[in-house]
């Protein structure tokens, strides 16, 4: 199922969160103060009960979807650095294999790191440009199959073939495993209720000061700003290679390096 937020800016969303709080606090002070001179304490009591209790459950909120976003980014993680670890392995297993499938194999792996890499810095908005790197990555998958199998049809000794051919399995799985984790995103209804949730909350936060007479305090707009910002945060990990908050890369490219350097 398509994702809508996803395809909009992290900055677009915090602006529109914003300003639809700073809106839910002025429209709910106004009803609060058109009623609060017939309100008495036990009420006044009562709302702000109910206000602590929905700040409480908006900081559950937060604090679960924070916790599912920097899982998956952890996750996104740790798949480069695996998939940049099975890439060189295999490589240098390719040592133990017969002329002159070793040297063809060499070359197919050499230009698969680069496309790794490549795909790797690439924005995940480029879906075209990164579909190609897909399919080009794939079709590579193709080929170092076949001179796995060419190389056992030689030498069908498990210390030769055999030890390459689970290496080159490795690293495929390697390469579906990082692309379920770029896919895995906190859920949207999730982030849906969170954002209802604070806008909720702050209405609630503007008819209690209504209620009460007087506007929200300023310790009030610095705590919804903090709010926005670790909303923000959150977005921003959801979404590698689009936002402030970028997965590193080192391990695929240090790797591209040493094996250019080889070569």
């Amino acid at each position: 199922m398509k994702e809508v937020m996803y395809d909009i800016n992290s900055p677009l969303i915090v602006g529109i969160l914003s300003v639809l709080l700073l809106l839910a606090i002025e429209v709910g002070f106004r009803l609060g103060l058109r009623i609060n001179h017939d309100v008495n304490d036990s009420i006044k009591s009562q709302i702000n009960t109910i206000q602590a209790s929905l700040l409480g459950v908006l900081a559950l909120l937060l604090g679960f979807t924070f916790s599912l976003a920097l899982q998956r980014y952890d996750s996104r993680s740790v798949a480069v650095i695996d998939e940049a670890n099975s890439i060189g392995t295999t490589y240098l297993r390719t040592e133990l294999l017969p002329e002159p499938i070793r040297i063809k194999t060499k070359e197919l792996l050499f230009r698969y790191i680069e496309l790794r890499a490549s795909a790797g810095l690439e924005s995940l908005d480029q879906v075209a440009v990164r579909n190609d790197l897909l399919r080009q990555s794939q079709a590579l998958h193709n080929l170092l199959w076949q001179q796995a199998m060419l190389a056992a049809a030689q030498d069908p000794g498990p210390v030769s073939s055999g030890l390459f051919i689970q290496s080159l399995n490795e690293m495929i799985d390697a390469f579906s495993t990082r692309q379920a984790a770029l896919d895995r995103h906190v859920p949207e209804v999730v982030l849906f209720l969170l954002l209802g949730t604070l806008v909720l909350t702050g209405s609630l936060v503007g008819y209690a000061s209504g209620v009460a007479g007087q506007r929200a305090s300023f310790a009030t707009y610095v705590l919804v700003l903090l709010i926005v910002l670790l909303v923000f945060i959150i977005i921003d990990l959801d979404r590698p290679r689009r936002g402030l908050i970028e997965i590193p890369q080192d391990s695929i490219l240090e790797l591209q390096k040493q094996l250019s350097t080889g070569n």
